[in-house]
């Protein structure tokens, strides 16, 4: 068994990771994919080498260069995924459930914050489940998942962005700050235990630190709905709230863009 080290230098979150594991995917040799985005480092087990894995990973442009092959030993593969997939299905579950709760209020309050926050939400949910739920299918399904995911995701942002984009041109009334800031104080607690949960499982595994960065920005975020909730409360304008939400919807549209590479 060999172990062959490669830093990626524009591997940043799941998307490339979920990238890099559909191109390599059916190369019999391989036998365990471990990533480090923290450090953008990938480390491949493989019975034999071969120069396919080096130019396939050159094909994603991703900026892999090889480090070094060395003789793996036994003990190094560990199988960690049963413990991987409930902190991820943990995720995904608070994900989404803040995603109804934030894209509710939202509407309810009249604040763009809060939905384009939702939609944020929506968006990781959606990366979490299409690693959970395309494992051990075919990479023909993977790749339509992909795809769907990326469409869907785009055109809720943009649908979002339009809604931005009337409110700043038309007469709107003032978002109700109050349930911004309850809500995404609420978000904010209950990403910092992902991240908490995250952190004390210790993993080094691929998911768990790419969830890490991904919780890590979600903290981001809703602490800028909360001040986007203080702002409307001493300035009694709209602004505050139309200028977060821009930004946000900007991210998911980003974000929508990497997963539809996906599905190439």
């Amino acid at each position: 068994m060999f172990k062959t080290e490669y830093s990626v230098s524009k591997m940043d979150c799941p998307t490339e990771e979920t990238l890099i594991r559909l191109k390599l995917e059916g190369l019999a040799m391989i036998k365990s994919l471990v990533f480090d985005i923290e450090n953008r480092k990938l480390t491949v087990f493989h019975t034999e080498e071969n120069p396919e894995i080096e130019k396939l990973l050159k094909d994603l442009n991703l900026g892999a260069e090889r480090r070094e092959t060395v003789v793996a030993q036994p003990d190094e593969i560990k199988d960690n995924v049963s413990v991987q997939s409930k902190l991820l299905w943990t995720v995904l579950i608070i994900n989404f459930a803040l995603f109804i709760i934030e894209i509710t209020t939202g509407f309810i309050s009249k604040s763009i914050g809060l939905v384009a926050d939702s939609l944020d939400m929506l968006a990781d949910a959606l990366v979490y489940g299409l690693s959970l739920w395309a494992v051990g299918s075919n990479v023909l399904r993977k790749k339509k998942v992909a795809r769907l995911s990326g469409y869907f995701q785009l055109a809720l942002a943009l649908l979002g962005l339009s809604e931005v984009i009337r409110r700043f041109i038309s007469f709107e009334a003032v978002p109700d700050f109050k349930t911004m800031i309850i809500v995404s104080i609420l978000a904010l607690i209950a990403n910092s235990v992902c991240l908490y949960l995250l952190q004390k499982s210790k993993s080094e595994e691929a998911h768990m630190k790419a969830t890490m960065i991904f919780t890590s920005n979600d903290i981001i975020i809703n602490t800028g709905v909360i001040a986007a909730g203080v702002l409307v409360l001493l300035t009694q304008s709209k602004y505050p709230d139309l200028i977060i939400g821009t930004i946000v919807f900007l991210i998911v549209v980003r974000g929508a863009f990497r997963i539809l590479k996906l599905g190439k």
